[in-house]
């Protein structure tokens, strides 16, 4: 009878064993701290936050979320674009468990597959972080300021009023802006174009374009930590490419296009007053992702037009850089003090 019992007990204590480590060893989810959701579905996803960053009536097209890799090119065998391209002014476990191990540094994988380290945080808080709230628009200009020394930065010069109102700006003497809010231009710059006024045309033109985030890496504690894997190595989103555009379309509407070919995650929202599109978050990096004074910016020709992308009307042969700075356009070299 005895041996018998014992023929029975042995191989219950041994599954016990074998569950025990099981469990503790990490590979069910949700043990040890694992969850099966984890970082990789948050980024195929983008944030919570990013479907409620603009009004639905905005329509705003997004694609499909990039890995945060090799910056992504346009795909030369995708279709060409639909002909139905918004116009710019368009509203478009329970119990204890052992503590987790200490964070891995962030890595992302390069092209030729293998890892590198993105840059490490600095102890660094971003530029009225200390304030705990958000910043009003004169907090940022006068914070931008200081740190920019109160001057503008280099190149960035004060527009011609005169030859503004010879290429077509009608600027209001009392304000000295125009009825959207824009000052006058520098010499030899061109003039916005509004979006109501321009007359499609089918002829092809050509331009370069390129996306970059690279001032993050320099500032990637100031990053919300959500958003660290979506930086590329070397900040790069959309590579240097020379692109298609039609005779009168925008800065806007090319951006729009080839965001929407590489499959590049993009939001706007339409902003009347200035009769433009805002461009607020590129491979879901937004506006204030990196502190108080961050977000998109553009230039073409190695110009920060002091305009929206809807009303800057393309030339062929134009330079499009789309850049994302960290501390109201000081770091870019697009920052403008007023006065400066």
């Amino acid at each position: 009878m005895k041996k018998y019992k014992w023929t029975i007990a042995v191989p219950v204590i041994i599954a016990a064993a074998l569950a025990f480590a099981f469990w503790y060893g990490g590979s069910a989810p949700g043990t040890r701290g694992w969850d099966a959701g984890g970082a990789a579905a948050d980024l195929r996803e983008g944030s919570p936050d990013v479907a409620a960053a603009a009004p639905e009536a905005a329509g705003t097209p997004t694609g499909a979320v990039p890995t945060p890799t090799a910056a992504l090119a346009p795909d030369p065998d995708a279709p060409d674009p639909p002909d139905a391209t918004p116009s710019p002014d368009t509203a478009p476990g329970e119990g204890a468990a052992p503590s987790p191990p200490e964070k891995e540094p962030a890595v992302a994988t390069q092209p030729d597959g293998t890892d590198s380290e993105l840059a490490q945080p600095s102890p660094e808080a971003a530029p009225g972080a200390d304030l705990g709230r958000p910043m009003s628009a004169e907090e940022k200009t006068a914070l931008a300021r200081e740190l920019a020394g109160g001057e503008s930065s280099l190149g960035v010069v004060q527009g011609d009023s005169e030859y503004s109102a010879v290429q077509g700006m009608q600027i209001n003497p009392e304000t000295g802006k125009d009825r959207y809010q824009t000052s006058s231009v520098p010499e030899g710059r061109p003039v916005p174009v509004e979006p109501q006024d321009v007359i499609a045309s089918d002829k092809a033109l050509t331009c370069t374009l390129s996306v970059r985030c690279d001032t993050i890496l320099d500032n990637i504690s100031w990053l919300d930590p959500e958003k660290v894997e979506l930086v590329p190595p070397d900040g790069v989103i959309f590579p240097v490419a020379v692109v298609t555009f039609y005779e009168g379309e925008s800065v806007f509407n090319v951006l729009w296009r080839e965001m929407k070919r590489a499959g590049i995650h993009f939001e706007f929202v339409d902003t009347p007053l200035y009769n433009s599109a805002y461009i607020e978050g590129i491979n879901n990096l937004y506006e204030f992702d990196c502190g108080e004074l961050s977000g998109w910016m553009y230039k073409v020709n190695d110009w920060f037009p002091n305009y929206g992308c809807s009303r800057y009307q393309l030339k062929d042969g134009d330079i499009v850089e789309w850049v994302y700075t960290c501390d109201l356009g000081v770091d870019v070299g697009g920052y403008y003090s007023v006065g400066g």
